[in-house]
């Protein structure tokens, strides 16, 4: 991000009742598609670098799909969300300029601790920064089954091995310091 002092780092700190975590989970019969919460996030990049730290923090538990015997076969068989409660995305590089004002396609680094493991991501993203605001929307895919989860399907009901998600967040930028 262009910054007026160039090496400093930038610090944005997260808006957690203004964050969406939507996903999809395709199906033989149908969609399923159902949300989660933010419970927050802090993320701090050198934009000169790339290099950067922070996190955000997803609330496993509030997971919803709108059908709640389906919402407690995820968390009891799948998620495990009473033993694992938390997802979160560790941060530690940004490739791609961020503008300080408007659009920007960049890449994020990282590890995703889900359900008691790490799993290293690198996920594009869209940056608009307007003042001293900045919203992101990310989207990837979770392989659940291939990390270890309890893969739904049975006899009549067949899923993807993987859940596509989309993180929306915003959050308000300071440059430390100042």
């Amino acid at each position: 991000m262009a910054t007026e002092n160039p090496g400093a780092s930038v610090e944005i700190e997260v808006d957690a009742s203004k964050c969406t975590v939507q996903f999809t989970l395709g199906a033989v019969l149908h969609t399923v598609h159902g949300s989660f919460k933010v419970k927050g996030g802090h993320v701090r990049f050198d934009p000169g670098s790339g290099q950067a730290s922070g996190q955000i923090v997803v609330d496993v538990r509030s997971g919803e799909t709108g059908d709640s015997a389906r919402d407690g076969q995820m968390h009891e068989a799948v998620l495990e969300s009473n033993r694992f409660p938390e997802a979160v995305f560790s941060l530690d590089h940004v490739k791609g300029q961020v503008l300080s004002k408007g659009e920007s396609q960049i890449t994020l680094h990282g590890s995703l601790r889900l359900h008691g493991g790490d799993h290293e991501m690198t996920i594009p993203a869209t940056v608009k920064v307007q003042s001293d605001l900045v919203t992101a929307t990310a989207r990837f895919a979770v392989p659940y089954v291939e990390w270890g989860m309890k893969d739904p399907s049975n006899l009549l009901l067949r899923v993807d091995k993987s859940v596509k998600v989309e993180l929306a967040f915003t959050g308000k930028i300071r440059v430390p310091g100042n």
